[in-house]
């Protein structure tokens, strides 16, 4: 089946073998009742400018030199009607959203097929020959790999577009939190303002919550702009107390103190604590969100414990021993929690020499512990060594480690 990419840039002649110029263009219709968009026009950029012709005037869509119908005298032009969508500039490397398979893809090929003398989108091509056939290198590798159905996305499941909307499939909007949040905030970076905010609306307050701590705070700040305060303040109770601070102090002072009063208590302390603290120190940096258990505790009653703070904290790999003035005095893995024998005191398998910094500690000291202790999370001290929080490795290293690095940890907390 022939493809778009195979059309870009090709040279245009007229019936006498005339230069026309180049194909900047294909433009298609899809009207109600029709399942596959219809090739209408194509646009032709020559030393002039550019011309829209109907694809009727073209004789042989797929060739190397792509031939019209009339000389260039008198080949009729096309009328724009406004329900046209440019298949180059507004479809291909577009994201659309996959709930089959629970992802996002991008749009890389399209592919078109001739029925009864007419031509029509009938594929989206989401694979890496899509690139391929772009880069003009995918002669090579097609001999070793048959078409891969899951590569490409019938335009029956794509719903119909508008002029810069952006592109999904046919699916119900509920579906949407079977994405990963990742997913969900490169969806958002792709979409104009208008559209993110009609997704972010469709999300209930814990998925729009994960949602924005997958994004940087001073864009976490225009997307919440136009909410309500109310809103908002639910938003922030349910997001890790760093990631909240860090979206408070992107908003207006005025806003931000308005949105604190009106979350619940024990929430707005924990992030005025942290906002108490400059953004580049361990306390600027880091999350209360974390698990402590006492040394007198056996592994059983360790568990009991951190099932009961499972609200507090959504996620665990290390486990933080305190004692009763809340000093930190050992700390250990889940894993090594759960091959301990049921009766056995933390005190007994705990790690009492560890590493901690102080919260007043710069970030790229925090980054430098991380780095050189392989490190997913740090423990926060005050200079009398009581717990105060973890610092995580992607914080400590966000400003030292490219974005595309960066994107590449996990996110532990």
């Amino acid at each position: 089946m022939p493809f778009i990419s195979q059309i870009i840039n090709k040279p245009v002649v007229d019936a006498n073998g005339a230069a026309m110029g180049k194909i900047e263009e294909m433009y298609a219709v899809q009207k109600e009742g029709m399942t596959h968009p219809l090739i209408t026009a194509i646009s032709v950029r020559g030393k002039t400018g550019v011309e829209t012709y109907p694809i009727s005037s073209v004789a042989v869509l797929f060739a190397p030199v792509i031939p019209l119908n009339h000389s260039s005298g008198h080949l009729s032009h096309y009328e724009m009607k406004g329900d046209e969508l440019p298949l180059i500039q507004d479809i291909l490397d577009k994201q659309i959203l996959d709930t089959n398979g629970i992802r996002v893809v991008r749009v890389n090929d399209l592919e078109i097929t001739r029925v009864a003398g007419e031509y029509y989108v009938s594929n989206v091509d989401i694979g890496s020959m899509g690139l391929l056939r772009r880069m003009g290198v995918s002669k090579p590798f097609e001999t070793l790999k048959s078409k891969n159905p899951k590569n490409f996305i019938s335009w029956d499941y794509v719903e119909p577009l508008r002029h810069d909307e952006f592109m999904h499939l046919k699916v119900p909007v509920e579906k949407l939190k079977d994405l990963h949040p990742a997913d969900i905030a490169e969806l958002i970076s792709d979409m104009s303002h208008s559209e993110s905010g009609q997704l972010l609306n469709s999300l209930d307050i814990e998925h729009l919550a994960d949602a924005l701590e997958e994004v940087e705070p001073d864009f976490q700040a225009s997307l919440v702009k136009n909410m309500s305060d109310e809103k908002i303040a639910d938003v922030l109770e349910e997001m890790s107390p760093d990631e909240a601070a860090d979206l408070l102090a992107e908003l207006p002072q005025e806003r931000s103190e308005d949105l604190l009063e009106m979350m619940e208590d024990e929430e707005r302390d924990e992030v005025k604590i942290l906002l108490s603290y400059p953004e580049d120190t361990a306390g600027g940096l880091m999350t209360t969100d974390l698990v402590t258990v006492t040394p007198s505790m056996t592994a059983n009653q360790a568990i009991e414990s951190i099932r009961a703070q499972e609200e507090e904290v959504d996620d665990v790999l290390y486990v933080y021993v305190v004692d009763e003035h809340k000093h930190l005095i050992g700390t250990f893995s889940l894993s090594e929690l759960i091959f301990a024998q049921p009766r056995t005191k933390v005190s007994e398998f705990m790690h009492k020499k560890f590493v901690s910094v102080n919260i007043t500690d710069k970030q790229d000291e925090l980054a430098q512990v991380v780095a050189k202790y392989n490190l997913q999370a740090v423990p926060v001290v005050d200079n009398d060594k009581h717990l105060l929080g973890i610092v995580t490795a992607d914080d400590a290293l966000d400003k030292i480690l490219p974005t595309a690095w960066k994107k590449r940890l996990p996110r532990f907390y």
